[in-house]
């Protein structure tokens, strides 16, 4: 099979799947939709492993181009539907189909009492289809293509149990705010077809030096067009990987099932904004302004998002905050220049927090869909396996490891090397310190969520009792708002494996416990195996020109070679610190939490409301856009237009004919005395003209 093909099935086999379920699965039935979709997915992601290797080992062209078809063709306007391969699709290629596939197989155990399951099935594989053509495409139109198609399978998994109103909520709040977003991508990707009269990558890149210099003057400004396009290409970006001001969909959208959750927005869609920027690296180079504003929004980001995570009691919140700030940390990452590490840490990610959120929703699925941390704890000894891997996992995103030795789990070498790196950049600029700066605080705020999860989750004393729920149901009842976004029990509230009304946590099904154990064997040794190719000594063979360094970016290597010790050690010494702040509270002294939450302080009632952010946006745009509505609607469309054209013409033609209707008494008399009327004001006229 040659490389063209094989790409091409791979691409195209998730459609394929999607199609089938989609549209003949009430036929063919829950199995073989499952069966279907699953091995089209697994099938995918051996070819993707095959590609990954052949592209960057093997003897396949370091970057090559499958012609599919035409797109479109106005004028100077060309695109094509095609599929680009280099090291970075080959990369994105990885992640995508191998956390897809195992979410399909994961999703064969948590989804086992969904009535919906044909549907849920289609919906992951044309999500997975999308972000193929996103990573592969070879212009704006293709990737324009797959990142409306991410959002609308978004739109329709966060919805999928569409009888519950805060998942409806939810789907829409996503769809509407990363329209804000795409608003700007569109923008983006009209200003670099004016500027380079191309939409292809390969035409556009070799011009950016050339027009680098280029300004637009508007309003009594000279703006750099190159910088331009690239800021309004990365509020796109904003959206689709929620960052600070477009993040507020993220939170809401765990209103979907789990497997949702572990695939889009923790290893694949979300990432979906950083990948365009390391894309756009021959761009970016080019435009200091908006690599400034990628670093500071994305070092933000990570601030905002850990110390948002501190608060929350949703298990499934928590760990969409840590995505978040792990976003944030690969934005600032290409925003000082290190591509390659924003790549890496989108690569070790991939498996830590599609673990964790695998991981959570076999706590839900083991605690009867129970998502509270508060009415848990001690279960380690009821889900040793679940346990087992949520610690792997949290080890992981806290990046813990030995500096000098490197020796640690995935997150230690791409965390470390982000924030090495903007240390490197600081020297050049100062938003490369000030990323520093909040990469350390954000290391050691993520090490205390992480661990408070860990803690409130499995350890402790169980409040999942039936005396302990009505006991800390009552307390919290008393000082502290209880948010429940619980997933849908099944209508015979039993579980999935007939426990009935026996609310004793219990373990998964294999089908779910094997998934999250594969992926706890990539979130221990993906950064030592390939930390050598995407940062180190083998980067250049590995990416093979994939990646953009303008001739004066450095910061890799400085950041490999003058980087003092302290830095290096300064995650690993908040990383600890995080982790005996947790054990303090949440062990040592357990229920110190809860008494400062039941204080609701003002630090806690900020952190807890999120900073205020869903509050500030529904005060000002949602009121305000609601005003807006009514005032067109109300005074604009019913009162002026209708009231002027359909119902003004309704309302006058009525009392004309009423009036005139009142004329007709059908007395003749009256109608001979109106005739003779008629002939006197005839006759009249007459003698008047024969008078002059």
């Amino acid at each position: 099979m040659t490389p063209q093909l094989l790409v091409t099935l791979l691409v195209f086999a998730p459609l394929l799947g999607a199609a089938i379920a989609g549209l003949f699965g009430r036929r063919i039935g829950d199995i073989p939709s499952q069966a279907v979709t699953t091995g089209l997915l697994l099938a995918a992601a051996a070819g993707s492993w095959v590609t990954f290797y052949g592209v960057i080992w093997g003897d396949w062209p370091a970057r090559f181009i499958v012609q599919i078809a035409p797109f479109i063709d106005v004028g100077n306007f060309h695109s094509n539907w095609s599929i680009r391969i280099d090291s970075l699709s080959a990369v994105m290629l990885v992640v995508v189909t191998t956390v897809s596939s195992l979410v399909h197989v994961y999703s064969w155990g948590y989804m086992a009492s969904d009535d919906s399951r044909p549907r849920f099935f289609a919906y992951l594989s044309l999500f997975t289809f999308a972000m193929l053509a996103l990573v592969t495409a070879s212009d704006f139109m293709q990737l324009f293509f797959g990142w409306e198609g991410v959002g609308l399978a978004s739109y329709l998994l966060i919805g999928f149990w569409y009888k519950k109103p805060t998942a409806n909520a939810a789907a829409i709040k996503a769809f509407v705010v990363n329209r804000i977003g795409d608003f700007g991508f569109a923008l983006g990707i009209m200003t670099c077809f004016w500027v380079f009269g191309s939409v292809q990558f390969a035409d556009i890149f070799p011009q950016v030096a050339a027009k680098a210099a280029t300004t637009w003057q508007f309003a009594g400004h000279s703006w750099h067009t190159v910088d331009l396009a690239c800021a309004l290409l990365f509020v796109g970006a904003m959206g689709k990987s929620a960052q600070f001001f477009l993040h507020t969909w993220l939170p809401d959208a765990m209103e979907g099932p789990t497997p949702v959750s572990a695939l889009i927005h923790a290893a694949t869609m979300v990432t979906a904004g950083v990948y365009m920027v390391c894309l756009l690296s021959p761009m970016f180079e080019y435009a200091p302004v908006a690599k400034q504003i990628v670093t500071l929004i994305g070092a933000i980001t990570a601030l905002f998002a850990a110390t948002v995570g501190l608060a929350q009691n949703d298990i499934k919140r928590v760990i969409a905050y840590s995505t978040c700030s792990q976003l944030g940390y690969m934005f600032f990452a290409a925003g000082v220049g290190a591509y390659q590490a924003a790549m890496f840490h989108l690569f070790t990610h991939a498996f830590f927090k599609a673990l964790l959120f695998l991981g959570a929703g076999s706590v839900i699925n083991g605690m009867h869909h129970e998502q509270d941390m508060r009415k848990m704890g001690g279960l380690w000894k009821y889900l040793p396996v679940t346990y087992g891997v949520m610690m792997i996992g949290t080890i992981a995103i806290t990046g813990m490891g030995i500096p000098g030795y490197d020796l640690g789990f995935a997150g230690f070498y791409s965390k470390d090397t982000i924030i090495e790196a903007a240390f490197a950049a600081g020297r050049t600029s100062g938003v490369g310190y000030f990323a520093f700066v909040i990469g350390v605080l954000a290391a050691g705020l993520t090490a205390f969520y992480s661990w408070r999860l860990v803690f409130m989750t499995f350890h402790g004393h169980a409040k999942w009792g039936h005396d302990a729920h009505h006991a800390v149901a009552d307390d919290h009842a008393s000082h502290a708002q209880i948010e429940t976004h619980s997933e849908p029990l099944p209508d015979d509230a039993h579980d999935d494996h007939g426990h009935g009304h026996d609310h004793t946590p219990h373990e998964s099904p294999l089908s779910m416990l094997v998934p999250i154990c594969l992926l706890a064997v990539g979130a221990i040794g993906a950064g030592y195996l390939f930390v050598e190719n995407f940062v180190g000594a083998e980067q250049v063979e590995f990416w093979r020109g994939a990646i953009f360094n303008g001739a004066a970016n450095h910061i890799l290597h400085m950041a490999h070679t003058e980087t003092p010790e302290w830095v290096k050690l300064a995650p690993l010494v908040v990383s600890l610190l995080g982790l005996l702040g947790a054990w303090y509270v949440y062990i040592a002294r357990e229920g110190m939490g809860a008494r400062i939450a039941a204080e609701k302080g003002p630090a806690w009632s900020f952190l807890y409301n999120k900073w205020f952010f869903d509050e500030i946006y529904d005060a000002t745009f949602v009121r305000l856009a609601r005003i807006l509505g009514d005032l067109f609607w109300k005074g604009g469309d019913q009162k002026l237009i209708d009231g002027l054209g359909p119902n003004g013409v309704s309302w006058l033609s009525y009392v004309i004919g009423r009036g005139t209707g009142r004329l007709q008494t059908g007395y003749v008399y009256h109608y001979a005395f109106v005739m003779l009327l008629g002939i006197a004001g005839l006759l009249g006229w007459f003698l008047f003209m024969w008078s002059r």
